[in-house]
């Protein structure tokens, strides 16, 4: 493969949040970035308790390891995303699945407006993430 064929990886993504995460000042921040998932990503949140006791939680833990910023929050972990708006937190999973490839690209079951999966897909979707 020539130079001119290779296109360099794209790590970080940055997103527009449909609502907003609103800190505990009352700021809204609507911006931010989020990389690509490691294998540890997918793999180590696997052995925390909150994940054993509810399944569910795995998003919040997959995206507080991925999510580099949002708005000025540079801190963002799990009780971070715990607060964000039900619109926000799918929009963080969709985009989590395709970025790292783990869900088709969008097409016309998408939200025209907010640009939201109407049939959102479960976090991860990996075989690490079921």
């Amino acid at each position: 493969m020539s130079a001119v064929d290779q296109q360099p990886l794209l790590t970080e993504h940055e997103f527009e949040l449909p609502v907003g995460y609103l800190d505990e000042t009352g700021t809204l921040h609507r911006t931010g970035v989020m990389r690509l998932a490691t294998a540890a990503d997918e793999i180590l949140p696997m052995k925390d308790p909150r994940v054993h006791n509810l399944p569910a939680y795995l998003i919040v833990i997959l995206l507080s390891r991925v999510v580099r910023r949002i708005g000025s929050v540079t801190q963002v972990n799990p009780a971070v995303i715990e607060g964000l708006f039900s619109p926000d937190l799918a929009y963080l999973q969709e985009m989590y699945n395709r970025i790292n490839g783990l869900a088709p690209e969008p097409g016309p079951s998408r939200c025209p407006r907010c640009a939201l999966d109407l049939d959102p897909a479960p976090p991860g979707g990996s075989s690490a993430t079921p």
